[in-house]
């Protein structure tokens, strides 16, 4: 039985300014982004140019940053944000959703390839191989801030984390997380794109792959405590990753389908 490290959450202090460790991974995924994107264009496998893609980060940084808070209080804790609006403000208290980050990209997406005169799948398909890497550092993020632990288990790699306020064994579910949803997925979605695919192709296996490996290592993540599971046992991530796929493989084969 492991335990967790305990890391110090704060990896600078500068005076009265700390830098925390999840936010130093949120820099590493926009970071790795940008330079994966930059690859690709070198490569002649997208069609914007450096100004076009590093404009692009930057709105989707804000369609994660307002789509993750609005979506973690729309589908996590509606009555609490309900009540008190004006906490939803309070972004050092945490509080994010992939789910609803994701959102707030598709609508950057949308209004980015309205301007430049592409397509939204044409932009998806551009930007979908540079996300994973950026999930895998956020779930280090978690796992170094010690949160969003997984299951009681058995297993010999089970790891006790003293912020849950139990002593027993658990999934380190923010690894398999970050295996699955960042490395996993990224291997795939870069191998994938390494050559010319039909628009939206990619854009929809990154849909499938992501919603998949969430649904899974759900399995092993215990429950927020203040939902528990819903219908037929299934956590909310893994009902809001049921879409994912089913939106995913639509568009993968309607890409697919002869002209």
């Amino acid at each position: 039985m492991l335990t967790h490290p305990q890391f110090d959450p704060i990896a600078i202090q500068l005076g009265p300014v700390a830098v925390h460790w999840y936010g130093l991974m949120y820099l590493v995924g926009f970071a790795l982004a940008w330079w994966l994107g930059r690859r690709r264009i070198q490569q002649g496998l997208s069609n914007l140019t450096q100004r076009q893609l590093e404009d692009l980060i930057f709105y989707c940084v804000l369609g994660i940053v307002l789509g993750g808070r609005l979506g973690y209080a729309l589908f996590y804790k509606f009555d609490q944000y309900l009540a008190d609006p004006i906490s939803m403000l309070y972004v050092w208290q945490g509080g994010m959703s992939f789910h609803g980050g994701l959102i707030g990209v598709l609508i950057v997406l949308f209004l980015f390839a309205r301007k430049h005169g592409k397509t939204f799948l044409e932009i998806g398909d551009t930007v979908a191989p540079l996300v994973p890497l950026g999930l895998a550092a956020g779930r280090m993020g978690n796992f170094i801030n010690g949160e969003l632990w997984g299951r009681a288990t058995t297993l010999p790699w089970g790891m006790v984390f003293p912020q849950s306020g139990t002593l027993i064994a658990r999934h380190p579910s923010q690894l398999y997380q970050m295996a699955l949803e960042g490395l996993l997925l990224f291997a795939l979605l870069w191998w994938f794109s390494s050559k010319r695919r039909p628009t939206g192709q990619i854009s929809g296996l990154f849909l499938i792959g992501y919603g998949c490996f969430r649904f899974l290592a759900e399995f092993t993540r215990e429950p927020d405590d203040f939902l528990g599971l819903l219908a037929a046992g299934l956590s909310m991530g893994q009902w809001l990753s049921l879409p994912m796929v089913a939106l995913g493989l639509v568009i993968f084969f309607r890409a697919s389908a002869p002209k």
